[in-house]
């Protein structure tokens, strides 16, 4: 059975762990109910196809074979032995309402098979947006608020999906601005932190749409980046500079063991991992993806009870138990960090 009804992945493209250095309310928020980490890492080369490639497929590059050119002219095969999360939710729920809104074109043409049944939106970078999404803040070149624009026309629409279709089970949100004010302006610098402060607010819009229609409590939230930049070059990424691979990564949630700390080291690969365990979903054996220890109140509940059956907590007599017990120990350590209450 999953932990919950729904799963939300919002990605905000090119964020890196720069988010520490903008203010943002909504991110700020949502780890306050569940865990965040600062160190996550993506996958090599870091580059936009390749790592959303990994969070939607749960392998490395190598395996999905997934690149910008790629997956901006063909489809994904229906067939490959590395299913997207959308086609591992189809196959065991074929009724199920799945939706992907992206700023970036490649995403819905390219990395999410198609045949699928994805209602899928892609706001066009000549697109105007209505008449609330253009009373923005003037921003510092004409194209980044065409993109400003252009992600909010998507949070909109995300939101509108959400209200007609309080069912679903996977929403996936693209927003691109972070990652085109780190190209035109450098990354980790006062421009891109005011474009992340943006796209925090966008990711508030499809969170208060959640809120209104009561959906929050029986949903996950994952918020993550796909890359940074700036390591080797203040424009751009694609290196396995600590600046170009280190992302955030943020998930809110039933049965997620709010308080921890993302001590173990996440990668972006992971996702996938995570929301399919949400929802109540065997991973394909193909994956890299894992769900990392202690992440769920489930997995900390489980090793409560071992562990006090052992006698742990006064004394155990039983070497070939303790030895047990001892493999234990540490995610026991780990899932109790910042437990806000015990286990009954």
């Amino acid at each position: 059975m999953g932990e919950c009804q729904r799963v939300v992945i919002i990605g905000w493209d090119g964020a890196g762990n720069f988010v520490r250095q903008a203010q943002t309310p909504t991110l700020d928020n949502i780890a306050a109910r569940g865990v965040i980490g600062y160190e996550a890492q993506t996958v090599m080369p870091t580059i936009s196809a390749q790592c959303w490639g990994s969070l939607l497929h749960g392998v490395s590059p190598e395996k999905h074979g997934l690149t910008n050119d790629i997956a901006a002219r063909e489809s994904f095969a229906a067939d490959s032995p590395y299913p997207s999360l959308f086609r591992v939710i189809r196959e065991r729920e074929p009724n199920a309402k799945l939706a992907a809104f992206s700023s970036w074109h490649p995403i819905n043409a390219g990395i999410i098979e198609d045949g699928l049944d994805v209602h899928k939106e892609t706001a066009e970078a000549e697109a105007l947006a209505d008449e609330e999404a253009a009373r923005l803040p003037e921003t510092t070149t004409a194209g980044i608020q065409r993109i400003t624009r252009k992600d909010k026309k998507i949070a909109l629409a995300a939101a509108s999906y959400i209200r007609a279709n309080p069912d679903f089970r996977l929403l996936f949100v693209q927003f691109d601005l972070p990652d085109a004010a780190g190209h035109q302006e450098g990354y980790d610098t006062g421009h891109q932190w005011r474009s992340i402060e943006s796209t925090d607010e966008h990711t508030g819009i499809i969170e208060d749409a959640l809120e209104a229609e009561g959906l929050l409590e029986n949903s996950l939230l994952i918020l993550v980046s796909d890359h940074g930049g700036g390591g080797e070059h203040p424009n751009d990424h694609g290196s396995g500079h600590p600046m170009d691979r280190s992302i955030f990564w943020c998930c809110a949630g039933p049965g997620i063991a709010a308080g921890n700390r993302l001590d173990e080291r996440i990668t972006i690969t992971d996702t996938a991992a995570v929301a399919a365990r949400a929802l109540g979903l065997p991973m394909p054996e193909a994956w890299d993806a894992r769900v990392p220890e202690g992440l769920f109140w489930s997995s900390i509940q489980a090793i409560d009870k071992l562990i006090l059956q052992a006698g742990v907590n006064r004394f155990v007599e039983n070497r070939k138990l303790a030895a047990n017990v001892f493999m234990l120990v540490r995610a026991y350590n780990y899932g109790r960090q910042g437990r806000r209450q015990p286990v009954q």
